[in-house]
């Protein structure tokens, strides 16, 4: 379990600053809202996939920090994870879990739909993943395409895509799939 929420944590990191730079002269954009994990892939294998998982939502805080609240379904069971990630110098730059996981951001040529690429320590071992997001739930194959073609470059191949749900509820019904 604990492989599992360190996977969706590094995956919820990257997603926390997934817009363009601000024209306005702000650090820091308002991403707040909902966002959708549309797959995702990394060089080490995930022990553990989600059956399920729900949009993600989230807020910036004070500072330019953000925050991510999103609840995943594994083995039966409902997981909620809340995230904080730390704003860098470096613009689209940003920390998590101490400075152990740093996350850059890259604009797919889909609107509303972002690769988030990450590196970090997981169990003791380095790991890099990547993540596709877009703010609608539904699937986009451009968006899937660029995201493997993005994917193949970094030499991480395998890519899972979840399932989405507007609700967790273990042993049932997973509600409307987006």
């Amino acid at each position: 379990m604990k492989a599992l929420l360190l996977t969706i944590g590094l995956g919820l990191v990257a997603i926390l600053q997934a817009q363009d730079p601000p024209a306005s002269g702000k650090d820091t954009p308002d991403v707040s809202g909902k966002w959708y994990l549309k797959a995702m892939t990394a060089d080490k294998d995930i022990p553990v996939k989600p059956e399920s998982v729900t949009p993600m939502t989230l807020t910036v805080l004070d500072g330019g920090n953000l925050k991510a609240e999103i609840t995943f379904l594994t083995d039966g069971q409902c997981t909620d994870l809340q995230l904080s990630l730390e704003k860098t110098s470096e613009p689209g730059k940003y920390t998590a879990y101490g400075g152990k996981r740093v996350v850059y951001i890259r604009k797919a040529p889909v609107e509303e739909h972002y690769i988030l690429y990450c590196e970090g320590e997981l169990h003791g071992k380095q790991i890099r993943m990547a993540k596709l997001v877009g703010r609608d739930p539904g699937n986009n194959e451009e968006a899937l395409e660029n995201f493997q073609e993005f994917s193949r470059a970094k030499g991480l191949d395998q890519i899972f895509v979840p399932k989405q749900s507007d609700t967790c509820s273990p042993g049932g019904d997973q509600g409307p799939q987006a």
